[in-house]
């Protein structure tokens, strides 16, 4: 039997591991950042051992991307140190460890959606701090263990894009939203579903990195432009290039995220990223 701990389990997808969790057969243990602080790994080892934890997912993460700039300790604490801390107690223990990373570990120079091999190399803190907690879990080359990067994630918890933008259509007649940056939205909830699907199938004898988003390729304004017309809200969305929206944090251009390997090892199938944004939008009303 897994006794499975989700750190982090205030995030959305901690919250959407919640919801599906009735539907496994696991004991899961769910965690937030006010009752365990990734950094205090005696604390982290004091839930081990009285759970008889046999499985970390790691929801915790710094998520603020431009407040990162100016938090840049705090970004890696969390996004790093936290995760070496969580990965050296999971080798020591013997515990399968799935870690939550990110697209922007890339630079978006890319042309065709990046493999897991492909050259890493952050344009922001965020990325570099997330980049930094893959490299902790690699160099202890544990078994059992594998990171997933993801993108855009969204879901009905939590703050994120989908949110926001329902809320600034309600208040205003116009947005203007960025039409260059290119990848693929993410509903958490399928995120979360397949990390359960595939839990006990995990056996590797090395870390692996997966890419797992959504089918289908978006902009931020195509995202936006979806779910004003789902909604049937009245809100003029129009196309900006990226110049014309300045923010603390590059972001990268394109971060499309080839999934062909984590389909191939674990048989899934991966929903398309319009038909999961009306299931998640049905759910909200």
């Amino acid at each position: 039997m897994l006794n499975v701990l989700i750190t982090g389990s205030g995030g959305q997808l901690g919250k959407s591991i919640k919801e599906l969790s009735s539907e496994y057969e696991y004991n899961f243990v769910f965690a937030n950042k006010n009752e365990l602080n990734i950094l205090n790994g005696g604390k982290i080892k004091e839930y081990i051992d009285k759970h008889k934890i046999n499985c970390i997912i790691n929801c915790a993460s710094y998520t603020n991307v431009d407040k990162a700039e100016n938090d840049k300790k705090l970004a890696d604490d969390i996004n790093h140190q936290g995760i070496k801390i969580i990965a050296k107690l999971s080798k020591i223990n013997n515990i399968k460890l799935i870690h939550i990373s990110s697209d922007y570990v890339f630079d978006g120079k890319n042309y065709k959606p990046y493999k897991e091999e492909d050259k890493t190399a952050p344009c922001s803190t965020y990325g570099q701090t997330k980049l930094n907690g893959e490299k902790a879990i690699i160099e202890l080359n544990m078994k059992n263990s594998i990171i997933i990067r993801t993108s855009w994630l969204y879901s009905n918890y939590a703050n994120n894009f989908l949110k926001t933008i329902l809320s600034l259509a309600k208040k205003n007649n116009e947005l203007n939203i960025i039409y260059d940056q290119i990848g693929t939205p993410t509903y958490a909830l399928d995120l979360a579903k397949m990390i359960l699907d595939i839990l006990e199938k995990i056996n590797n004898q090395n870390t692996e990195i997966y890419h797992y988003s959504n089918e289908g390729v978006a902009s931020w304004y195509d995202f936006a432009k979806e779910i004003i017309n789902i909604q049937n809200v009245k809100c003029l969305i129009n196309p900006i290039e990226s110049y014309k929206y300045k923010t603390l944090a590059k972001r990268p251009h394109y971060s499309i995220l080839n999934k062909a390997k984590i389909k191939k090892d674990f048989d899934i199938i991966v929903p398309y990223w319009k038909d999961s944004l009306i299931k998640c939008l049905k759910e909200m009303s």
